[in-house]
């Protein structure tokens, strides 16, 4: 990549790339009782939160398979707590999902993340989110609190499309929201076997690794998923993409 740069848009992904999760126990357990009392659940919350997690490998194993998503009432009422009260289930599914979420990390953005957000759209590109995760609700009241969702184009979730990476289709839908074509597009992600092969089947122009802060394992390339490009600090970004003219 350089002055003569072809690229228009750029698209990120969110959990280990955008967002970090950190480890913080007090505010993990808070959001574990919190789910435990908007269920009504008689277990224990310790109990309660272990029957979602044995459940929750059992959809994300359908999830994988089928390369699809639930949305947050499917997910609760069929998946997570077909047992419990459908209409509470119903009710609360939303802040199930949230509090669920929170119950694995304290999210954050990635140090130099708003730096880049908003230079990439001072220097003129069209910025987007791809992302695999559970929560309808979460991704956009995040961007509207930290006044980040002016600066994207496009949002597009598993939670909401019904669709995974690392199928292509995701990734069309974030290409038409943003109106560019697919070798005009950049993608930036932390996992090579989701987001790079998706990326690639839909014919993105360029593929970023970001070695993620949150990887417990050094990142191994082959010829197969080798990336077009290798960052360790988020804002080296900057470097890759300068302005357009």
């Amino acid at each position: 990549m350089n002055a003569e740069s072809r690229y228009k848009a750029v698209i990120f992904d969110l959990g280990g790339t955008l967002r970090i999760a950190l480890e913080d126990e007090p505010y993990m357990r808070h959001a574990r009782r919190k789910m435990a009392e908007i269920a009504g659940t008689s277990l224990d919350v310790e109990a309660f939160y272990q029957l979602v997690e044995d459940r929750y490998e059992d959809y994300r194993r359908w999830a994988l398979a089928e390369n699809k998503e639930s949305g947050d009432e499917e997910l609760w009422r069929r998946w997570l707590l077909p047992d419990y009260d459908p209409v509470r289930i119903s009710q609360v599914c939303h802040e199930l999902s949230f509090q669920y979420r929170q119950a694995k990390g304290r999210r954050v953005l990635v140090d130099g993340g708003r730096e880049v957000i908003e230079t990439l759209h001072a220097r003129g590109y069209r910025l987007g989110i791809v992302s695999n995760l559970i929560g309808e609700h979460e991704v956009p009241d995040w961007l509207e609190e930290d006044r980040l969702d002016p600066y994207f184009s496009s949002v597009v979730l598993s939670s909401v499309c019904h669709l995974r990476k690392p199928g292509a289709e995701i990734y069309r839908i974030a290409l038409r929201e943003l109106g560019v074509e697919p070798g005009e597009c950049v993608s930036v992600a932390d996992n090579i076997k989701r987001d790079i092969t998706g990326a690639k089947e839909a014919g993105i122009g360029c593929n970023v690794i970001f070695r993620s802060p949150e990887k417990k394992h050094p990142v191994v390339f082959t010829e197969e998923n080798r990336p077009d490009a290798v960052i360790s600090q988020f804002t080296e970004l900057l470097d890759l993409l300068p302005a357009l003219n």
